[in-house]
């Protein structure tokens, strides 16, 4: 069911699509699916699922309870509760998943989801992806590099396969990029000298060819 806002009618792949960036964030912030398996917790993502589509149609799109309610199949008061949430409550119990896993067993409260949710859509809309969306990108990255014949956008992302996202200084990016040369530039000079944090592939591709264009400035 597309949603109007303003008078505009809003696809509900757009929707969905935000939703699922909440989503994965949320389960980054638990410590991923393989956490979740290990302490047996799966049954969580339901309720991730729904607060992650609660709090995107309120935050996002304005919607009031009785609508999300009715949109994710929810009472009007579950609706209430996850939206009622304290994020900074949530933070600090996923500082510590295993006592949040025991605390909460194999059912994740209405207030967590929701205070979690809250912490994945502030985060996303900071611009700060789940990792494994940025895994995913990073991958498809090298697959357009490498089909317009970029080689050291290519071998840049080769070279950093696996980093966390955001990078917050070079020292991490210096100890994988090792002795490439970029243009006849040392990597490592170059990465000394972008901006951080770094929070997506594309964003470190960009300030690698802007350092390139001055350097290029200063030779010529």
């Amino acid at each position: 069911m597309p949603v109007i806002i303003s008078g505009s009618i809003v696809p509900e792949t757009e929707i969905e699509h935000l939703v699922s960036r909440v989503f994965f964030k949320a389960l980054d912030l638990l410590g991923g699916l393989g956490k979740l398996t290990e302490f047996r917790t799966l049954t969580w993502l339901p309720s991730l699922a729904r607060a992650s589509f609660v709090v995107v149609l309120k935050e996002e799109y304005m919607k009031t309870d009785e609508e999300i309610a009715q949109k994710v199949g929810l009472t009007k008061n579950t609706v209430k509760n996850i939206l009622r949430a304290d994020p900074e409550l949530a933070l600090q119990k996923i500082k510590t998943v295993e006592e949040l896993i025991t605390e909460e067993s194999k059912e994740l409260k209405v207030h967590t989801a929701g205070g979690i949710a809250k912490l994945a859509y502030k985060e996303i809309k900071e611009g700060n992806e789940a990792q494994t969306l940025l895994h995913y990108c990073s991958l498809l990255a090298e697959n357009i590099v490498q089909t317009l014949e970029i080689p050291w956008a290519y071998l840049v992302l080769r070279k950093i396969k696996g980093i966390r996202y955001p990078i917050i200084s070079s020292e991490e990016l210096k100890e994988k990029i090792g002795d490439l040369k970029i243009k006849g530039i040392s990597a490592k000079e170059i990465i000394s000298n972008i901006q951080y944090p770094i929070k997506t592939p594309a964003m470190l591709l960009h300030e690698i060819k802007e350092y390139l264009k001055i350097k290029s400035g200063e030779q010529s």
